[in-house]
C-alpha cells in the first residue's frame, strides 16, 4: 500500500485552511495528500445549521486562505452561504477532497507500535474508513465538534413527559408557536433559539448555569488573542478544554439589548431537576414545559482517535500548540481554541506548516496579517 505525507480528516474550515498550505508549499494533491470528510458535499458542520439561521444572525464566518468570502446577502441561510463558498475554494485550489468518507479509526499501521515514539520517518498511521484504509506518515484531524452534541444529565430527566431536542437536531422556531419551551445554556445558540421562539409565538424560560456573561469588550485581535490564550492554557495541561464561548462572553447587540429588557433573555438559573411536564429550578421556582431544548454545546469528536490512547487521567488531550504530545504523527485542529471560527484558519495553517516541517519540508513566509484573529 502506497504511504501518502498526510491524510486531512475533516473538510471544513481549518481542513480546508491545512490543505490550501500544504499545497501552496509543494504537496502534491492526490499524490501526497488527501482530504477525506465525512459529508457529501461541500459546507463542514454548516451544512447542519439550522434552515432559519441567517449569515447576518451566525458567529462571524471567516475568510479562508487565498479567497475571501466577500459580502454575501445576510438574509441568506448560513448554510447556503458557506456550502456555496467553499465548494468555490475547493475547485479554485483543486484541494483532494475524497466524500462522502466516513473515518472509523486512526491506528498505528504496524502491529508492534504502541504509539507516543514513533516520528515522520518511523511507522505510518493507518486511517480506516468506510471506504477504504488510508496509510499515512502524518494526519491532520479536523473532525470539529459537530458530530458530538453533549447532553447533559439531571435528575428526573428520564420521567419528563415533554419532549427534549439538542440544538444539533434544531430545525425551525415555526413549529413551537403556542408551546412552552425551556431553553438550556448559556452560550450565543441559546439567546438566537430565544427570541426566535419568542418571535414566533412560543412562550419561553432560560436556564442558565451562571448568570449570563454579557459584555460590551470590543471582539477585536486583543480579545481574541486573550481567549485563545485562556483555552490553550488548559489543553498544554491536558485538561479538557473550555468551549470559546465560555471565556468569550456574549455581546451586548442592540436586539439582545431588547431582548434582556422584554424578559426574554433573563435567565431563571441553574435548573435543578425536571419532572413530568415541568422543570423545576435551583431557587425552587418551576416552568411548566412542553419541551426542554438543550442548547449545551459540543464536544470534540475524537472517538476514532480511541485506538491512539490519548486521553490524559483527567480526560483531556495534552496539547503543545496544535501537536499532540503523546502522538507526534498526529495533528490536532478543532480540538480547544481552535474549535470554532475564531481560530479554525489560522489552526489549519498552523497543522499544515508543523506537518512540513515533520516531513522535512521548509515552510516558505505567509501573510500572517491575513490570519489574525478578528
Amino acid at each position: 500500500m502506497p504511504v501518502l505525507d498526510v491524510v486531512i480528516i475533516g473538510a471544513g474550515q481549518a481542513g480546508l485552511s491545512a490543505a490550501y498550505y500544504l499545497a501552496r508549499q509543494g504537496l502534491e494533491p492526490e499524490r501526497d495528500f488527501i482530504v477525506l470528510d465525512a459529508n457529501d458535499r461541500p459546507g463542514g458542520a454548516w451544512l447542519h445549521r439550522w434552515p432559519s439561521l441567517t449569515l447576518g444572525a451566525a458567529h462571524a464566518v471567516h475568510d479562508l486562505p487565498g479567497m475571501k468570502l466577500g459580502h454575501p446577502d445576510p438574509s441568506e441561510a448560513a448554510s447556503a452561504v458557506v456550502g456555496r463558498y467553499y465548494g468555490m475554494y475547493e475547485k479554485t485550489f483543486n484541494l483532494p477532497i475524497h466524500r462522502p468518507v466516513r473515518v472509523t479509526a486512526v491506528r498505528p499501521a504496524a502491529a508492534n507500535d504502541d504509539g507516543g515514539t514513533a516520528d515522520a520517518a518511523g511507522s505510518p498511521l493507518r486511517v480506516e474508513t468506510d471506504r477504504g484504509v488510508y496509510d499515512a506518515r502524518l494526519v491532520i484531524n479536523a473532525t470539529g465538534t459537530w458530530d458530538k452534541p453533549h447532553w447533559p444529565h439531571y435528575p428526573g430527566q428520564d420521567a419528563f413527559t415533554g419532549s427534549q431536542l439538542h440544538t444539533h437536531d434544531f430545525d425551525s422556531a415555526a413549529g413551537f408557536a403556542g408551546h412552552r419551551v425551556l431553553v438550556v445554556g448559556g452560550g450565543t445558540s441559546a439567546v438566537q433559539f430565544l427570541l426566535q421562539l419568542a418571535d414566533a409565538g412560543a412562550v419561553t424560560a432560560w436556564s442558565t448555569r451562571r448568570p449570563p456573561e454579557f459584555t460590551t469588550r470590543p471582539f477585536d485581535a486583543d480579545w481574541g488573542r486573550d481567549v485563545e490564550r485562556r483555552v490553550n492554557e488548559r489543553t498544554a495541561a491536558g485538561l479538557p478544554p473550555l468551549s470559546v464561548v465560555g471565556v468569550t462572553g456574549l455581546p451586548l447587540t442592540p436586539e439582545y439589548r431588547a431582548g434582556i429588557a422584554t424578559g426574554t433573555l433573563v435567565s431563571r438559573g441553574p435548573l435543578d431537576r425536571l419532572e413530568p411536564g415541568r422543570a423545576v429550578f435551583a431557587d425552587g421556582s418551576s416552568f411548566a414545559a412542553d419541551t426542554i431544548l438543550w442548547a449545551t454545546g459540543f464536544r470534540a469528536a475524537l472517538d476514532h482517535l480511541a485506538p491512539l490512547k490519548l486521553r490524559e487521567p483527567g480526560g483531556g488531550i495534552t496539547m503543545d500548540g496544535v501537536k499532540v504530545v503523546r502522538e507526534p504523527r498526529l495533528l490536532l485542529v478543532g480540538y480547544g481554541a481552535s474549535a470554532s471560527t475564531l481560530g479554525a484558519t489560522r489552526a489549519g495553517r498552523a497543522a499544515a506548516l508543523a506537518a512540513l516541517g515533520r516531513l522535512g519540508g521548509d515552510a516558505v513566509p505567509v501573510d500572517t496579517g491575513a490570519l489574525a484573529l478578528a
